[in-house]
């Protein structure tokens, strides 16, 4: 019996066509099936549209959204492919790592830099490449580009015109396609911790703040009068914050006694943040500063939002992120 594949469309360039004011997502997953078919005879593809939108346009409510409908689809399928914008997919990646905990099938996200109705594209590579992932039987959140196949959690958006857009940062990619086909590391798989069931709850009250040279800490104090409950903050080298002239550490751990969960990564995007290291970590860090070690910026604010979303208790989103959930951070 062919295992049977469920493709999900959400829009993006892949599925977008020349409106006159630019490219907008256009193609229907029907239009798109008709494509990709070819590549993939010996499975049953199955289509449907979520929405069709420039990834640019999806939110947080679309995520549960797309949740609640990858948990239903579970039950009837082998394998799910969400096709997806380029722009904000780590970010949608990332978030469903988390909502779809102990997930039992392969989730791929992928899209293209080019429509699939261009000759030279690279949507149908794509497709392909996310399409056997999906019905490899490797249970988890993935994201499938260029060839490589990375988990959601791990994955970035480093490039906007090559089609090598994406990396696994900190972490190696999960699968590659060579000569010999698809081959999986399974040793880098997520492991399975419990039971799945859909965890579609999440905050939105959380802000992404990138320090830089002379920041008015006064910022956060703003945040939290307009209702954010979290921040995440990328800071300078290992997590670093300044002190002197402008003491935004002091700043932070008056957020947190005010109830503000603040979590802290490095601005590098390689090898994570250690607010042990310097002054400059040390003093945010004793002032009940949470640490993003080596996460991504889209899984640091995808799980900020997540654990926000599971509960408001200080210990308990403490205990949250001290502990590895998807393989999203290594936790010295």
């Amino acid at each position: 019996m062919k295992k049977r594949i469920l493709i999900i469309n959400t829009g993006g360039t892949l599925s977008s066509v020349d409106s006159g004011q630019g490219l907008s997502p256009g193609l229907s997953s029907r239009e798109i099936l008709e494509e990709i078919r070819m590549v993939s005879k010996e499975l049953e593809l199955e289509t449907e549209d979520f929405c069709s939108l420039d990834s640019a346009n999806i939110f947080p409510d679309d995520w549960a959204a797309l949740a609640e409908r990858i948990g239903q689809a579970c039950r009837d399928y082998e394998g799910i492919v969400l096709i997806h914008g380029t722009d904000t997919l780590a970010y949608t990646a990332s978030m469903l790592s988390f909502m779809l905990q102990n997930v039992p099938v392969p989730v791929v996200l992928t899209g293209s830099q080019l429509s699939i109705s261009h000759p030279v594209a690279d949507a149908m590579e794509n497709c392909r490449c996310a399409i056997h992932m999906a019905a490899s039987g490797c249970a988890g959140v993935f994201a499938a580009f260029n060839r490589k196949v990375m988990l959601g959690c791990r994955t970035t958006k480093v490039r906007s015109m090559s089609f090598d857009a994406f990396e696994s940062t900190n972490y190696p990619n999960v699968a590659e396609i060579s000569a010999l086909g698809l081959h999986i590391h399974r040793e880098l798989l997520p492991k399975k911790k419990g039971v799945f069931r859909v965890q579609p709850g999440y905050s939105d009250r959380v802000f992404l703040l990138k320090l830089y040279p002379g920041i008015d800490p006064g910022i956060l104090e703003v945040l939290r009068k307009q209702g954010y409950k979290g921040v995440y903050i990328e800071g300078f080298g290992l997590g670093g914050m300044p002190f002197v002239k402008r003491d935004f550490a002091s700043a932070v751990r008056e957020a947190v006694e005010e109830g503000m969960t603040v979590l802290a990564g490095s601005q590098c995007p390689y090898e994570g943040s250690n607010l042990s290291v310097y002054e400059t970590g040390l003093l945010a860090l004793k002032g009940g500063v949470l640490q993003g070690f080596d996460m991504t910026a889209e899984a640091a604010v995808a799980k900020l939002m997540w654990v926000l979303g599971q509960t408001g208790k200080p210990d308990e989103i403490r205990d949250y992120f001290q502990i590895d959930l998807v393989r999203e951070v290594d936790i010295p």
